[in-house]
């Protein structure tokens, strides 16, 4: 069993706790909603044995790590901050960045940001930023993103997902993954007992809150004659992807060239949106295998 070892850093102000194991080159994973970094349990054994140190973070908002009060604490830019702030504080001037959902929009945009900073990207069904406002649009995944919008509200997203025992977590869990087997009982009360922590449901809500006031800005800016940001990411990108996502359309991996010089695609057929817990076994293969020598 691969012992862990649990610690915490410091960055821009807010206290990030962190799991960290093995030793050699560094690779930061980042979880998405509504998980902290349990969600690598099956990851981060693989990627010690193949020779790497593992940085798993609670990002900011999330299970033990800080949740500094206010929607503007969780915009992209102070995200990708902690990411950088993150390789820095292991005294390492690049590091492998993966992300799945919410992590995976991080480190998508701290690819495209700070590049200097990532070795390699992976991305596990999390949408490049570009192709995915260009997606949006569309009648079918703006119906599949509904959740997104009914977020945009004030404390109801927060009390229904909190109901019945926060039955609405378990079932966005259970529903990521086709593998009936993917989450036991233990995992689901882990989660469970993450989201429940004072100030953690709203604060992981409010990504999306802050995310959205974010684009608006951004189009609002490019219709008063401003100029679109980059959307380029120029480091080497692995995008792993269950196609059985209900709210991420697989048309979403088409077309990523115009943006992402080095890329190679993974589908995987009859997976879902938690495909590291759906299939971590093929999920650890291509990890190991994109981040080796």
């Amino acid at each position: 069993m691969t012992e862990l070892a649990h610690d915490e850093a410091v960055v821009d102000g807010v206290r990030l706790h962190y799991v960290e194991a093995g030793d050699g080159p560094l690779v930061v994973l980042l979880h998405g909603f509504p998980e902290f970094w349990y969600s690598w349990r099956e990851q981060i054994p693989a990627l010690v044995e193949a020779g790497f140190r593992v940085v798993a973070p609670d990002m900011r908002g999330y299970n033990t790590s800080e949740k500094p009060r206010g929607v503007g604490q969780y915009r992209l830019d102070k995200l990708v901050g902690d990411v950088v702030a993150l390789v820095d504080h292991f005294d390492e001037e690049t590091a492998h960045v993966v992300g799945h959902d919410w992590g995976g929009l991080v480190a998508w945009e701290t690819a495209i940001r700070h590049p200097e900073h990532v070795e390699r990207l992976a991305v596990l069904n999390a949408p490049h930023p570009g192709r995915y406002r260009e997606a949006i649009r569309s009648p079918e995944q703006l119906l599949r993103s509904w959740y997104a919008l009914f977020f945009q509200l004030p404390k109801l997203p927060e009390l229904l997902l909190s109901a019945r025992n926060y039955a609405g977590i378990e079932g966005m869990l259970r529903g990521s993954a086709e593998n009936p087997d993917a989450f036991t009982e233990r995992d689901i009360r882990r989660y469970v007992e993450a989201a429940a922590r004072p100030g953690a449901l709203t604060a992981s809500i409010d990504y999306y809150r802050a995310a959205f006031r974010e684009n608006a800005r951004e189009e609002l800016r490019v219709l008063l004659g401003g100029t679109r940001r980059s959307f380029d990411v120029c480091v080497p990108t692995l995008l792993i992807w269950g196609e059985r996502d209900p709210a991420l359309a697989v048309e979403l991996t088409d077309g990523l060239e115009r943006w992402v010089s080095d890329i190679r695609v993974e589908r995987l057929p009859e997976v879902g949106h938690g495909v590291q817990n759906d299939r971590p076994d093929h999920v650890n293969e291509l990890l190991v295998e994109f981040f080796g020598p």
